[in-house]
């Protein structure tokens, strides 16, 4: 898994939830920046002091030039990053999530989250003085307009508040080709380091922000701006609303996709991809921070960062249990990794555990991941693990010998393969050395990590096609977490295949009945997550119980997961779809809508 630093454009049409919008909420809802600033200059007829905030990147400098020919008031505008310390201040301040010790990171790819919130970036001195601006107006409208208007140190101002929103996908590609600084920054930085900032800074910034905004309830009004153009703006009221009627179905995200060097063709030509894709290497399918979600209503469509819709839905959508043991955050992330057909394996990499990413990286966990093997071609193979208990130290003396002489080395002679056959479940807890093999598509399933902590041990001396300049490896850092007692005597003893039949029923397959069964296909102690198989003929019956559940269709052309109490609450899903089932869906039947039997895998948490 990786930060999202090049994503394509492309939006996913089919990857929408159908939703029935009342004709009066639908009437609140205004399509397109021309609607909205007018909507907008009749709701702020009375407003005094307007604040008007937003995700990393938002369109605030376009919205403010429509939106100003709309009211037909004298407007006093005053920019959010007034109240904040002056550059040089500041950068000072986040120094030390933004570190440069190129012998663990050679690239400056990582960093340590920030933590302070708007209240440690602000000088005291310039937040009174735009206080005191702000209050001076008489008859005037006040606008305080930027990322941070709406933080705690001005928020008694506001008579009204906005947020303007923007998908984390299109906020990548704004940094990448629309001229996005990241704040207080005087001048736009190399992509790749505003995106560090971003991950570790700007974007946590703007998420907590947003979570406390709704938390609170302090949120008047909410525009989706990934084009301001076609922006559609709505009241906060209806928003919860399309939540609400979202979340009674199960439901989908709207994937990124990613090229890369390693990229396949299998999804480039299931989902008829565009053709500028040289190839798609990854999906971001269902990353709970890095994906979207929309809404489809009438011939409308509103789209949302999917961490909105947890952040707003936490508890209907995650469960109690959930909720509370990861702190509102989704808790696991879903993505392919795809080299179908394509010129080589994924890098051979490790990740680190808990007390490594917590105190280098101020992260909320150790990064586990895990493989599930959906399609190969000839010869496919997953590495996993290590050949023998002296591989790792001759693998780590050849890779660093690689490194000075860019030669390739052998890595079969040390790192242990596992054949691919579609239906073989690996786990990969934090410190194994794994990679996934040429020619597969596999579904990756990980624990909660805000950032990517990918270290790369050897990557067959590629040029990366964005720098021109050998890919990175972190030899320093991998080797400070790898576990080399994890051979392949230990990856067959506890990472493959290692499950259970949870339930199953009396029909035979293929004797006409409806054969079906649940089998856990892996599980381990150091991983919080369940994975299984439901295999059936025509249907197969569960229950969330209070817990969510997400669902994809690995095996067969179609299924409808459906309420068990209310036949409209479904959803269709074809071949690779991932749907999450909500915590509060209950007990509901997932029907096989095309021939054969079908297989789905299921993830879900651990049951104490």
């Amino acid at each position: 898994m990786s930060f999202m630093f090049h994503p394509d454009c492309y939006s996913d049409p089919r990857a929408v939830n159908t939703i029935d919008l009342g004709e009066k909420s639908l009437k609140d809802m205004d399509f397109g920046i021309l609607p909205i600033c007018k909507s907008l200059s009749s709701r702020l007829k009375d407003v005094k002091v307007l604040g008007i905030d937003g995700y990393a990147s938002a369109p605030f400098e376009a919205f403010k030039a429509e939106l100003q020919q709309y009211i037909k008031r004298d407007v006093r505008w005053i920019d959010a990053s007034s109240v904040l310390l002056e550059p040089g201040k500041y950068e000072a301040v986040i120094a030390p999530c933004l570190p440069t010790d190129r012998e663990i990171d050679p690239v400056l790819l990582y960093g340590v989250r920030y933590e302070g919130g708007y209240k440690g970036l602000t000088d005291p001195q310039r937040l009174q003085q735009t206080r005191e601006l702000a209050s001076a107006g008489k008859d005037e409208l006040v606008i305080i307009i930027g990322q941070g208007a709406l933080a705690e140190s001005l928020d008694d101002l506001y008579d009204y508040r906005i947020w303007i929103d923007v998908t984390p996908r299109q906020a990548a590609l704004n940094y990448k080709y629309n001229g996005a600084r990241n704040l207080q920054s005087p001048e736009a930085m190399p992509f790749g380091a505003m995106m560090r900032r971003n991950y570790y800074v700007d974007y946590e910034l703007a998420v907590n922000l947003r979570w406390d905004l709704i938390r609170k309830g302090e949120l008047d009004y909410y525009i989706s701006a990934d084009n301001i153009q076609s922006a559609v703006g709505l009241s906060y009221g209806v928003l919860k609303e399309i939540f609400d009627l979202i979340g009674r179905k199960p439901l989908r995200c709207r994937p990124v996709y990613l090229e890369g060097v390693w990229g396949g063709f299998f999804f480039k030509r299931l989902r008829k991809l565009p053709e500028r894709m040289k190839n798609c290497a990854w999906v971001f399918d269902m990353i709970p921070m890095e994906v979207s979600l929309a809404a489809r209503i009438g011939d409308k469509e509103l789209e949302v960062p999917f961490f909105t819709y947890v952040q707003q839905q936490g508890r209907k959508l995650l469960g109690d249990k959930a909720f509370d043991m990861f702190n509102g955050y989704f808790p696991v992330r879903f993505n392919y990794d795809d080299t179908y057909h394509s010129s080589g394996n994924m890098s051979i990499q490790c990740h680190p555990g808990a007390d490594y990413v917590v105190k280098n990286h101020n992260e909320l966990g150790r990064q586990d991941e895990s493989y599930y093997i959906c399609q190969t071609g000839q010869g496919a193979c997953t590495y996993l693990g290590f050949n023998d208990e002296s591989s790792c130290k001759e693998f780590f003396k050849a890779a660093r010998e690689a490194e000075k002489t860019h030669k390739l080395i052998d890595y079969k002679k040390y790192v242990n393969a596992v054949p691919s056959i579609p239906g073989t479940q690996v786990m990969i807890p934090a410190g194994t050395i794994h990679a996934s093999g040429q020619n597969q598509v596999i579904l990756e399933i990980g624990s909660l990590t805000i950032g990517s902590y990918t270290y790369k041990l050897y990557d067959y001396q590629r040029i990366d096609p964005q720098s021109g300049l050998p890919r990175p490896i972190h030899l320093n850092a991998g080797e400070k977490v790898i576990h080399p007692e994890r051979t392949h005597q230990w990856v067959e003893d506890n990472l493959v295949n290692h499950g259970y039949v949870a339930r199953q029923g009396s029909d035979k397959l293929g004797e006409g009945g409806n054969y079906w069964i649940e089998k856990v296909v892996g599980e381990h102690d150091l991983l919080y997550f369940s994975l299984r198989n439901l295999v059936f003929e025509k249907s197969i019956d569960d229950d969330t119980d209070g817990d969510f559940h997400v669902l994809t269709l690995v095996d067969g052309e179609s299924v409808r997961v459906q309420s068990k109490t209310d036949s409209s609450r479904y959803f269709d899903a074809q071949l690779m779809d991932i749907v999450v089932v909500p915590s509060d869906f209950g007990a509901y039947t997932i029907i096989n809508k095309g021939v054969g039997y079908v297989t789905i895998h299921k993830t879900m948490l651990k049951r104490q």
